[in-house]
Formats: C-alpha cells, sequence, structure tokens
C-alpha cells in the first residue's frame, strides 16, 4: 500500500494506492493516529487507488472516525470503487461515514464545518 499526504487548508487528505488489508492497515493507522495527533481533526481519505479492503481496513477506519469524533473533528470518505463501497455497506459503514465520489466534494464539506 502506499499512502500519499497532502493538505488544503485545514484538511489533511491521505490518498491511499493499493489493497488496504491486515499488513497494511497498521501503516494507515499509525498515519492518521500521527495526525490527528499533530492536531488534524479535518481527514479525507481518498480510496481512488483502492482495489481491496479487508476488515482490518475497516476497523481502523472505524477507530480513526471515533477518535476523530471525540475530538469535534470528522473523517471522509472519497471515490470509493464499487468492490469497496459494497464492502462498506455490507458491514452498515455507509451510514456512519459521509462519503463523496470527488475527492474535492469531501474537502469543500469538511470545509463548510
Amino acid at each position: 500500500m502506499k499512502l500519499e499526504e497532502k493538505r488544503e487548508g485545514n484538511v489533511a487528505i491521505l490518498t491511499l494506492n493499493g489493497r488496504l488489508d491486515a499488513y497494511s492497515s497498521n501503516e494507515l493507522e499509525r498515519s492518521i493516529s500521527a495526525l490527528i495527533d499533530n492536531g488534524s481533526v479535518r481527514l479525507v481519505v481518498n480510496f481512488d487507488g483502492v482495489d481491496y479492503i479487508s476488515s482490518s481496513g475497516l476497523r481502523v477506519m472505524l477507530a480513526s472516525l471515533k477518535r476523530l469524533k471525540k475530538a469535534e473533528g470528522d473523517l471522509k470518505l472519497a471515490c470509493l470503487k464499487p468492490y469497496v463501497k459494497e464492502v462498506f455497506d455490507i458491514a452498515g459503514f455507509t451510514q456512519l461515514f459521509n462519503i463523496y465520489e470527488q475527492e474535492e466534494e469531501a474537502v469543500n464539506s469538511s470545509r463548510d464545518e
């Protein structure tokens, strides 16, 4: 899994490429934790390059969302491929997360809060 991090104003954006499985989910969890520890509470995760997500990946996303909500922040998801979105649907996570078609939409909605 390849992780790219950038920032637009007060919104941190993580772009993922590869498989979000048991191995790579640890790396993602460390990256999100570091962002939160450094004061970033508005996060957008771009899934455009992700074609597979395991339960470990789902766990990291849920734990990150809970941690950000406690910090009065939010985690928004963008660009989910059909298979990945289906996994979120089956897990019931589409009701927990704000999911956007485009990264720009997710970033703009984070700025508006």
